[in-house]
């Protein structure tokens, strides 16, 4: 999803642009004359340094993820993976002489906080809420490992704490998905009675990819930056019952009965980002709203769910 995203921007952004994109699992589906696909395995030191060869820059988008379920039941799937894949990746850039890169993290790392919380108030001395400790702590790790790679190589290298991440090709397989999309395909799917994990006040601040992948082009751009953190999100509180009103709507659906359901799994009920910092040195602003993005989501999803199963 992310990664769509971003070379749909870039090739949008730059018409002169020629882009080289890993891909492991899924074959290439976003096709273009201007972009070179490579089937890498990234957990392979040697593949991590010659993928990088020749390129000026580079956005590190892969990671191993999972909805709620996985990752209250075998939360220490995402750890190795995506320790050894970034640690790689990281090692294999700075050795091909990459000047520039983005990296993509997670706002899993923040530790319990009521309000929005800015980049600065990250508190290492406190875990990351419990649902979040295993993968909060490696992306804790992968920041330093970012920062000593700056300081080893001279990259420039901008991370991004990632709020959560919705839009066209995100995952909608029931077993994997995150909230939106498992909201939309029950929308859909016209599931009755309507039933929800968890609360309805948990709240999360979330962003449509395409404003996501704005921010990533415009660090991209910025060489007066040499190496820095920011909260990239929409800056806005979203309900999980807001995500429940707009999907329905959007499906033009009404179930009989919404049922919340407190015994299934659950993350942290709350998380807000102060994302002023990306206002202010980046001169970037979300330009679609959560109600918008939902409505693209779901469309998305009706005209494209029988072929994408990821």
């Amino acid at each position: 999803m992310v990664g769509t995203a971003i070379l749909a921007r870039l090739l949008y952004h730059d018409s002169d642009l020629l882009i080289r994109a890993c891909y492991h699992h899924t074959e290439p589906f976003f096709l273009n004359p201007r972009i070179e696909y490579v089937k890498s395995n990234i957990a392979s030191q040697e593949e991590c340094s010659r993928i990088g060869m020749g390129c000026d820059c580079a956005v590190m988008a892969a990671a191993r993820t999972s909805g709620v379920g996985t990752l209250t039941a075998q939360p220490w799937q995402q750890i190795n993976d995506n320790l050894f894949m970034n640690a790689n990746l990281l090692q294999g850039l700075a050795m091909s002489n990459m000047r520039r890169l983005v990296f993509i993290g997670s706002a899993t790392l923040y530790q319990p906080f009521d309000g929005h919380i800015r980049e600065n108030q990250l508190d290492l001395n406190q875990n990351p809420p419990d649902a979040y400790t295993g993968i909060g702590w490696v992306t804790r790790f992968n920041e330093k490992l970012c920062e000593f790679w700056h300081r080893q190589s001279g990259m420039d290298i901008m991370i991004i704490r990632a709020s959560n991440v919705f839009g066209p090709f995100a995952r909608f397989n029931p077993q994997t998905s995150n909230f939106i999309p498992a909201i939309i395909r029950k929308a859909v799917d016209r599931m009755d009675p309507f039933e929800i994990w968890g609360s309805p006040e948990v709240t999360r601040d979330v962003i449509h990819a395409d404003d996501f992948a704005r921010a990533v082009v415009l660090m991209l751009e910025r060489d007066d930056i040499h190496f820095d953190v920011f909260n990239i999100g929409s800056g806005v509180q979203t309900t999980v019952d807001d995500v429940v009103t707009w999907a329905l709507k959007y499906a033009d659906y009404t179930p009989s009965r919404i049922q919340y359901n407190d015994q299934r799994p659950t993350t942290a009920a709350f998380r807000a980002l102060d994302c002023s910092k990306a206002r202010s040195k980046l001169d970037w602003i979300p330009q679609i709203s959560i109600d918008a993005g939902i409505k693209n989501t779901l469309e998305w999803w009706q005209e494209n769910k029988n072929w994408w199963n990821k």
